[in-house]
């Protein structure tokens, strides 16, 4: 069963992205959405745990809200921008969304 796991918050604020990453099992996703984009970026102090998750997990950022807050630039190798079509195509595509808030 694919779950679309959606992250909303910072990972520098909440440990939302971390608790997602350790339930997320091969075949499901992570969006960043929100400020839940900033664990996407190059650098960052998440960027290690993301990197290990996208070995077996597709992890996408909502383009959207990256360009919102700027981070065009930054975001690592191997993460998908998906616009809000590409949003409804992922939750379409999974069996279950589930939300960390």
């Amino acid at each position: 069963m694919a779950i679309l796991h959606t992250v909303n918050k910072s990972p520098f604020d909440k440990n939302s992205l971390e608790r997602a990453i350790g339930c997320a099992k091969d075949g499901s996703a992570v969006l960043l959405i929100e400020d839940g984009v900033y664990g996407a970026l190059k650098g960052a102090s998440s960027s290690s745990m993301v990197e290990d998750a996208m070995k077996t997990v597709k992890v996408y950022a909502l383009s959207e809200d990256v360009s919102a807050r700027g981070v065009n630039e930054r975001v690592m190798d191997g993460i998908e921008l998906v616009d809000y079509a590409g949003f409804v195509k992922l939750a379409a595509d999974h069996s279950q969304v589930q939300s960390w808030l």
